[in-house]
């Protein structure tokens, strides 16, 4: 059965509960004008997570996940109700305002429910299963993310934000049906429980067949026709920037020299960085645009989502050199170290959409503000950012490109080096008053995956710009993590806050990090970063990995006690776990010259081919492994005393097509044993285990590669 007719079966399944729950809405709902008068406290206020946190002082008896709130609920005989938000979710915040701050609705819960309150960025796990329940249940998903369970945690009704008085008739709906037909309750939840196991099943491919371009280029040719023309991006609204789906395109480009493509992506690139997404007087971007012009952003801004435009950005730059690029990747990193660095190292999770309980306030302009603080300056830079009068959104003026630079050149009379040099200090007069503002909230935990995600970032940054500093953070983030977040040798933590690491590792903190110390290796020849992730790598197959599939699971074997064990195949705003396992076997066993790593990555491969060229754009990260597949890679082996600096330059130039190894003295690597000179620094060029004479000469390495 296909996953879409699972989910049929399900939504079919469901019908004599939705019509309980529907007809039940008809009850007339009371209109609770209560204001919570005094401070509550439950058991959430020992908790780390500050959205958790943000909930500590309700009036409804709010529990974490856990064996205490399963206790309860079963012992008393109460349906579970699950809350799962994020801290930097304006609509999570609009209904606790609404429903969870007001004293009869939360009497209503803490009467009828056992209420659990879930960080989804802390337990993506249970986020995954209550996500698919109400996805199952009506169609759609998104957060605040509210599920009804049984007390052993199977749901059996759910769905996002509730206004005040459905949320009302939602709960005396559910307490009705929980009540007196308990009976068709356990059923649906029975068949929803089975719907959600069954959606994440993956089949093994027995039989290996080829990789063929031709059938990347048919996919990618279907994928054409959803692309903006105008715009950059996906045709549609809200939009949102999938860096992986555009790596891919770059990666596709490279390979295909195919220009719509190309054309597709710089105009996506550019868009992006001049629109309201992006923060033009801080650096960094919000999570995603509102409308399909990239203007009016949902102003949250996230850690994975900067780190992956991070690491988009400095290819692009290696790939065309263009300024804005490069700008791009500068602003960026200042934003993530002014904004979001712990003190101890590494980087907290995020930023608030809101201020002062309004969205956007922190990041909107009056133009009498910025008129006064500009003075002299403020025309030409409001005209380039279109700063008006009666402003461009409800809450001010959304700093965005409004104007090509060449035009206002000739009407002010500037030259570029003027233009550019007025328009950064503006930038920086403005970010000085910008700082005295009461400030979005801040959410304060370290999230190994995503700070991962961010060493890879620093990594391209390093590759694209050469500075050293960058290097150097991206080193001292990865220590933070060897240091902080590794148990046991080197099982993970998911999260850390003030001294307290918590949670088992799941499967993207594993993969992320991978990934981020194969990187850390290709940049910097310390083989302590090898050793360390084949070490991690061999726990992740002993407790992650499924035999019957061949892919990873999401949680560790000790870690399964939900509903079900989930796996994540597709790419979403973060890349598939599973894909980034594949993509590290790849890699590692190249590197190590390791077999099973390199047959274990192929099957999973094999695995998600027909899924991956049906849905292209959401298996970004496994057609990048495809490609290498299609047009196997060099290996490109330095040796000797200038092996870095050598690698330095190399990586300049944008080449996918290439895996770096090397050493700067004698090294027992497979590809390095037996090659290092005190005298010369030596370049091998490898491909499908055979090697050209070797060279000093890194521009004779540049041809040979450059020839096709």
């Amino acid at each position: 059965m296909s996953m879409c007719n699972r989910f049929k079966y399900a939504l079919l399944i469901l019908c004599p509960l939705l019509l309980i729950v529907l007809g039940l809405n008809r009850i007339e709902a009371q209109n609770h004008k209560n204001i919570m008068k005094e401070k509550y406290t439950n058991s959430l206020v020992n908790e780390t997570s500050p959205y958790l946190l943000q909930h500590a002082h309700n009036p409804v008896d709010w529990y974490p996940w856990g064996d205490e709130a399963l206790k309860k609920a079963r012992d008393e005989n109460k349906p579970l109700l699950i809350s799962i938000g994020y801290s930097a979710c304006h609509w999570c915040h609009v209904m606790a305002h609404e429903s969870f701050e007001n004293e009869a609705i939360a009497k209503l819960m803490n009467e009828f429910f056992v209420c659990v309150k879930v960080d989804r960025e802390e337990r993506p796990d249970i986020d995954q299963i209550y996500m698919d329940a109400v996805q199952l249940i009506t169609g759609r998903g998104g957060w605040p993310l509210n599920c009804f369970a049984l007390p052993d945690g199977r749901p059996f009704y759910g769905g996002t934000y509730f206004s005040r008085d459905n949320w009302t008739n939602i709960l005396k709906a559910i307490h009705h049906a929980y009540s007196t037909e308990k009976d068709k309750v356990v059923r649906s939840a029975n068949q929803i429980s089975e719907g959600i196991r069954i959606s994440g099943l993956i089949d093994t491919r027995e039989a290996h067949t080829p990789y063929d371009m031709v059938e990347l280029r048919e996919a990618v040719e279907t994928w054409k026709s959803s692309f903006d023309k105008r715009e950059g991006g996906e045709n549609k609204a809200p939009k949102f920037p999938m860096p992986i789906s555009l790596d891919f395109l770059m990666n596709y480009y490279f390979y295909s020299k195919d220009s719509v493509i190309l054309n597709h992506l710089m105009l996506s690139l550019d868009k992006m960085a001049k629109g309201g997404i992006y923060d033009q007087i801080g650096g960094g971007f919000a999570r995603y645009s509102v409308d399909k012009y990239w203007k009016v952003p949902h102003f949250e801004k996230m850690l994975y989502d900067n780190a992956q435009l991070l690491s988009l950005y400095a290819k692009a730059y290696r790939l065309t050199n263009k300024p804005l690029y490069k700008r791009v990747v500068m602003e960026t990193i200042a934003f993530v170290e002014r904004e979001l660095s712990l003190d101890e190292g590494g980087f907290y999770s995020a930023l608030d959409a809101d201020s002062e309980g309004v969205e956007g306030k922190f990041y909107v302009w009056e133009k009498v503000e910025v008129d006064q603080i500009l003075g002299d300056d403020s025309p030409v830079f409001s005209e380039y950012y279109e700063v008006l009068k009666a402003a461009n959104w409800d809450e001010g003026n959304i700093l965005h490109i409004k104007k090509e630079k060449s035009e206002l050149l000739d009407k002010y009379r500037l030259s570029e080096n003027e233009f550019d040099s007025l328009m950064d200090t503006s930038k920086k007069r403005l970010l000085a008053a910008r700082s005295k503002r009461i400030r979005p909230g801040l959410d304060d935990k370290f999230l190994t995956a995503w700070n991962s995600l961010l060493i890879k970032g620093y990594v391209d940054a390093y590759k694209a710009l050469g500075d050293e500093v960058y290097l150097n953070k991206a080193i001292q983030t990865a220590n933070f993590i060897k240091d902080k977040m590794i148990q046991s040798g080197v099982q993970l933590y998911r999260t850390y806050k003030k001294g307290d690491s918590r949670i088992n590792a799941f499967l993207d903190d594993y993969s992320f990090t991978l990934e981020a110390f194969i990187a850390l290796y290709q940049v910097s020849f310390d083989e302590s970063w090898l050793k360390v992730a084949d070490e991690m790598m061999a726990y992740v197959i002993k407790n992650f990995y499924d035999d019957k599939s061949g892919m990873f699971f999401y949680t560790s074997a000790e870690d399964s006690g939900l509903v079900a064990r989930k796996m994540e195949v597709m790419d979403n705003v973060i890349p598939s776990s599973n894909a980034a396992m594949a993509e590290s076997l790849y890699r590692l066993g190249n590197l190590l010259g390791n077999e099973y790593y390199v047959e274990t990555s192929e099957q999973m491969l094999d695995n998600m081919k027909e899924q991956t060229l049906k849905y292209l754009s959401y298996h970004g990260k496994w057609a990048n492994l495809m490609l290498k597949q299609i047009e196997s890679p060099y290996e490109l082996v330095i040796s000797g005393k200038k092996a870095r600096f050598l690698q330095k330059e190399f990586n300049k130039r944008f080449y996918p097509n290439v895996l770096i190894l090397g050493s700067e003295k004698e090294s027992d690597l497979p590809l390095l044993k037996n090659r290092f000179s005190n005298e010369t620094t030596s370049l091998y060029l490898c491909k499908d285990k055979a090697c050209f004479l070797p060279t000093s000469n890194l521009d004779e390495i540049i041809k040979r590669i450059d020839i096709k």
